[in-house]
């Protein structure tokens, strides 16, 4: 099962469209994760006409029309993986124990905000993905979203595209 993994779109005020190489991951995806701030209703539309499952949460920039088709809290089991997606995490200092202590039912949970891409382990086991932003790469040097697969009940092949 292919995973594609993407936050912080922030469409249109940072940029008018989703990237190219973007859009061509779709296709290629059983399951599209998007972690909140989206900013436009077009483009959670886009995403749901164009993935086969969406899991998808709001963010702090998203208003009334996203926050009452979105949850804040998003779950998904997918090949014997429990994930879970939100936006905020917190400062990244004792992210993973924060985590952890409110996500002990999870296997994976998908975040966003920062718009820093970030791959770690919590004591436990919950691993921590942040895709960062494939169109506002604030301080970082690429604009990036994520890929993965589930194998065997594992997560797999986690890896980050970086957008030029």
């Amino acid at each position: 099962m292919r995973l594609l993994l993407m936050s912080d779109t922030h469409l249109p005020r940072r940029a008018k469209r989703l990237p190219d190489p973007l859009l061509a991951e779709l296709p290629r995806a059983d399951v599209v994760f998007h972690a909140g701030d989206w900013v436009d209703t077009a483009t959670l539309d886009l995403l749901e006409h164009r993935s086969r499952r969406l899991v998808a949460v709001y963010g702090n920039n998203d208003g009334p029309e996203l926050r009452a088709r979105l949850p804040e809290v998003a779950y998904a089991e997918l090949g014997g993986l429990r994930f879970g997606v939100v936006h905020e995490t917190g400062p990244a200092r004792g992210r993973e124990a924060r985590c952890a202590a409110r996500f002990p039912e999870l296997d994976v949970l998908v975040f966003g905000h920062s718009h820093i891409p970030w791959d770690t382990v919590a004591p436990g086991g919950l691993r921590l993905l942040n895709p960062g932003s494939p169109t506002d790469r604030r301080r970082q040097p690429h604009h990036t979203y994520l890929t993965a697969a589930v194998a065997d009940g594992a997560l797999t092949d986690v890896t980050l595209h970086r957008i030029t």
